[in-house]
Order: C-alpha cells, then structure tokens, then sequence
C-alpha cells in the first residue's frame, strides 16, 4: 500500500514518490489502472497534484520507463557479474536474477507489461526492453567462453534470461519463491545448460 507523500518533499523526491506509486498500481492492478486521479488518491494528494508533475499519461510512462532503467544499470553495473567458466558465470547470473525477482518484483511485472503496451512507441518501447540485460556485456562474455558467433549466443541467452523471468513472476514457476537456494539453483541448472552449450 502506497503512503501519503509528504508535503516537504523537493520536487524531485514527489516525482520518484509518483513514479514509485505508479509503478507499484500497474503491478497490482494492471496498466489500466494507471491514471493521474488513481495516484493522487494512493499518495494522499488533492486531486490534480499528480497532473503537476506528469502533465500527460505518456509522461507518466516516461517516468516509470526511466526508473527502471536506471535502476535496473545501477544494479547489472554493482553485480559484478564474472566471466570466467560457464558454472561459476551460471551461479553469479542465477543469484542476481533472484534478487531481482525478490527485490523488484514490481519492476520486472511493469516492465512486460509496458514492453508490450509500448510496442508501438519506438523511442520507449527502445529503452525499456534493453534495460534489463547488457547484451554488451553477455556478448564480451561469449568471447571471453570462446563462442563461434558471440552475438548470437548473447541474443539467445538473453532471451533464456527474459524467459526465466517471466517464467518465475507469471508462468509455470510462478509459485516458487525467490530468496532461496533452490530458486537459484532452478535458475543456474538452466542458465549453465545454455552457456555449456556454446
């Protein structure tokens, strides 16, 4: 449940606060969900105080696709992801989408559903769906494994990566919880059968 915001907030805090709020409505009760008037009543607000700082619903997703992928970079870039045998790169890599799946559930829920609600928005749809996975960095990894085509096995095992993801929040997995050691094992077993494969 979203709190009131606080009136002392700067403008920059009640922005994440409203980013925050929105991204945690789209998750709970889906995209349709997401209106100017919806956040003002869960932060407490008079009604029209969202509209000050996000004048259109667009500018609201601009928002919410911004906060993830910001997050999302700062926490790939404090990973410190290895690149040495595939079992230790398949252990570091489960362990990281576990904690994602366990620290921003929200995030990654929001994060499909605007990959497929922005399909037609180039420029958002550009940023969104690239945010979440280096393929820089998978490619470098596939170089450093000596993969024939680098490029490719980094596209592949990103798509394994965003299936995984899916799979633990709204497919066959969706009842396992993360935060344990059998969720990242489930996740190495099959992230270390993708990169031995190469």
């Amino acid at each position: 449940m979203t709190r009131p915001m606080n009136s002392s907030r700067s403008a920059s805090d009640r922005r994440a606060a409203i980013v925050d709020a929105a991204i945690d409505l789209i998750a709970g009760q889906g995209l349709r969900a997401l209106t100017h008037r919806a956040l003002d009543t869960a932060l407490g607000l008079p009604p029209g105080s969202v509209s000050y700082y996000f004048r259109t619903r667009r500018a609201l997703l601009e928002g919410v696709v911004d906060r993830i992928a910001e997050r999302s970079r700062a926490d790939f870039a404090a990973a410190e992801l290895p690149v040495r045998e595939p079992d230790a790169i398949a252990a570091a890599v489960a362990a990281w989408v576990d904690r994602l799946l366990t620290e921003r559930r929200n995030h990654l829920i929001v994060r499909h559903a605007l990959i497929i609600d922005l399909l037609g928005d180039a420029e958002l749809h550009r940023r969104l769906s690239g945010c979440l996975f280096s393929h820089e960095h998978a490619r470098g990894l596939f170089e450093a494994l000596g993969a024939d085509d680098p490029a490719e096995a980094a596209a592949d095992f990103i798509a394994v990566l965003e299936g995984l993801v899916f799979d633990r929040f709204a497919g066959h997995r969706r009842d396992m919880p993360s935060g344990s050691s059998a969720s990242v094992q489930q996740l190495a077993g099959v992230l270390v059968a993708q990169l031995s494969s190469r």
